[in-house]
């Protein structure tokens, strides 16, 4: 019955998902998605193939965050582009290199800090724990730093 009514969890969930902030979250996690998807493949076959976990992370992000500026700039916040793109890319590049050095921070921390060496503890700290930390990161600057809002409403 609540669901129909609009009242409880799932009325609270439609109701968000409507909103415009919901609707920006949701684009969010599918653009953020598809490059977080990236990102597990490019590390995992890199970590399979003999390269070594943080070089792995490195090169896995990289190819993330050409994906995540993409779904950003033409889907999530597509209507909030600017003039000039060349000062949005270096932007998000110079955030999503932060974000990627969390990511790496925890990964560092739990394979050469702790001794938790195995491909599992790799995923978990750097693709689990540490992406939920960047991601959190991620939404925040993306939104008011990189692709702020600049109609006349959200100036003010």
């Amino acid at each position: 019955m609540s669901a129909q009514s609009g009242t409880g969890p799932v009325g609270a969930a439609r109701r968000f998902l409507g909103s415009e902030r919901g609707g920006e979250v949701f684009r969010f996690l599918v653009s953020g998605g598809l490059a977080y998807l990236a990102d597990l493949i490019v590390f995992n076959a890199l970590i399979f193939s003999g390269a070594g976990s943080a070089w792995a992370k490195v090169v896995s992000s990289v190819v993330a965050i050409a994906i995540a500026f993409l779904g950003s700039r033409y889907y999530t916040w597509r209507d909030r582009r600017s003039e000039n793109p060349w000062r949005e890319y270096a932007m998000f590049f110079l955030l999503s290199v932060i974000a990627a050095g969390i990511q790496l921070l925890c990964l560092v921390i739990t394979h050469y800090g702790l001794g938790w060496t195995s491909p599992l503890a790799d995923n978990l700290s750097g693709n689990v724990f540490g992406m939920a930390l960047a991601m959190v990161f991620r939404f925040f600057t993306f939104r008011s730093l990189v692709f702020p809002d600049r109609s006349a409403a959200g100036r003010r």
